[in-house]
């Protein structure tokens, strides 16, 4: 399988990902969902920003995920994993209240990150408000782009 994740382009985190401030991707949810016992180690993940093109290809090095979630195992999962994750002092509190309440953790360790030539991918039939998709192959959803001749 290989994945596209897209990441809120107000927090930054594609760059991070890029410069190697951020190490780590974490999924948090209220229920399981994709990629919950989805992804594996070796897989293939994209990155994009909200509204971008995909701009990065990584793989996953290694997976760890975590269910039954309370504030206090949120709490410690973000003490032990929040800077490779790209939080930075000062930004824990933030993500804490973010996380508190949410049920399930995904962390995804990533393999040499970079760039990829830009290509934007067809949303269709995954939600408008997807944040992570799931596909045998990301050629299946890329959109091809045509220079335009005047």
């Amino acid at each position: 399988m290989e994945y596209v994740a897209i990441m809120r382009k107000s927090w930054g985190l594609t760059e991070k990902i890029l410069n190697g401030k951020k190490k780590v991707e974490s999924r948090w949810y209220m229920a399981k969902c994709k990629p919950w016992n989805r992804i594996q180690r070796g897989e293939i993940i994209f990155f994009k920003d909200s509204g971008g093109p995909v701009l990065i290809k990584t793989y996953a090095k290694k997976v760890l995920q975590f269910s039954d979630l309370t504030p206090a195992k949120v709490k410690k999962i973000l003490r032990q994993y929040g800077k490779q994750g790209g939080i930075e002092k000062g930004e824990e509190l933030d993500f804490f209240k973010r996380f508190k309440n949410k049920r399930y953790c995904i962390l995804i360790f990533l393999g040499n990150p970079r760039k990829v030539q830009p290509f934007d991918i067809d949303k269709t039939g995954f939600g408008a408000m997807a944040a992570w998709i799931t596909v045998d192959n990301v050629s299946e959803i890329a959109r091809k782009h045509f220079p335009v001749v005047s």
